[in-house]
């Protein structure tokens, strides 16, 4: 299989910066804690030839199944694992790795996932409201939205979604259940606060603060990024792909304090936490180019950052 590079012009700008941030090379080890359906781990097992590996993590059983037909020729280098990145570590042990030269997080829902009606993610296509990336864990948002109080659904909304007109719409979802497929959640919301002085669908935020917390993404965000530099080798870096502000101001805060030798408040006049620096920060935001947006318009939203650790003093 011949190696590409990463300044192939037909790829995007934004996978061809997550190759060049990683520099995967041979015989380095990676980690694609969010593996999808393998076009990122397609470019680092093609650059890391011949003898770099990969170990892919998902818990979408129907990604990994598209993952390993798509990566198959890379042979034993690929290892595919259906898990969360949360036990990201635990993973590597199961291998025999004490350690990696890279880890990429390619955050959020990926547009397969938008594409498959029967996974709930979009209301632009009738589906159940289930939101789960894994299928096997218990709460789908269908059980959000039809038991919880509308103290507690407009308060999802606000802290997930940031959707301003929350109450409202915890209000109307509560007077119209139950409420069981994307279209049938999306009028209400439609119906309840219209489409005047937006930019985006009125339903777009609460999808998004469902989903958020069907899946525990922020919490299992904050539990990955210390468990990511903890993995890589004094060198390798961390890769973050983010897509909505929330995920990416946590990133940002992480990589702000780690990359600091004390986090005591500002006006402490003497420094008694003993944090030390665990990491640089190489780019601090990578947004994608205009013409990159206009051939994938779900891209207008990705914030890429990248950290490299440091050797600890």
């Amino acid at each position: 299989m011949p190696h590409s590079g990463v300044s192939n012009p037909h790829q995007p700008v934004l996978y061809q910066e997550v190759l060049r941030a990683l520099n995967p090379f041979s015989p380095g080890r990676y980690i694609d804690a969010t593996v999808g359906a393998g076009g990122h781990a397609w470019g680092i097992l093609d650059a890391c030839a011949p003898s770099g590996e990969l170990l892919g993590l998902d818990v979408d059983p129907v990604a990994l199944d598209l993952a390993k037909e798509r990566l198959s020729g890379f042979g034993k280098r690929i290892i595919l694992k259906q898990s969360s990145y949360i036990f990201l570590l635990d993973q590597m042990q199961s291998l025999g790795w004490q350690s990696v030269d890279g880890v990429l997080l390619d955050l959020g829902v990926s547009s397969m996932q938008l594409d498959r009606a029967e996974k709930g993610f979009s209301f632009r296509v009738e589906g159940p409201l289930d939101m789960r990336f894994n299928p096997d864990q218990p709460v789908t948002a269908a059980d959000l939205v039809n038991h919880l109080p509308v103290e507690a659904l407009a308060d999802i909304l606000w802290k997930y979604g940031e959707e301003r007109q929350a109450r409202r719409i915890a209000n109307a979802i509560l007077a119209n259940r139950p409420l069981h497929t994307t279209t049938q959640l999306a009028e209400v919301i439609q119906r309840t606060v219209g489409g005047k002085g937006r930019s985006i669908h009125p339903a777009t935020l609460t999808f998004q603060a469902l989903r958020i917390a069907v899946n525990q993404e922020l919490q299992a965000l904050e539990q990955v990024l210390p468990d990511a530099i903890k993995a890589l080798v004094p060198g390798g870096r961390l890769v973050v792909i983010s897509f909505h502000s929330l995920e990416d101001r946590l990133v940002k805060q992480f990589f702000q304090r780690e990359a600091r030798d004390c986090i005591c408040p500002p006006k402490q006049p003497v420094c008694t936490c003993q944090h030390k620096r665990s990491i640089k920060i190489v780019q601090r935001l990578y947004k994608p180019t205009a013409s990159e947006v206009d051939d994938n318009p779900r891209a207008r939203s990705a914030r890429l950052r990248i950290a490299e650790k440091i050797v600890m003093a």
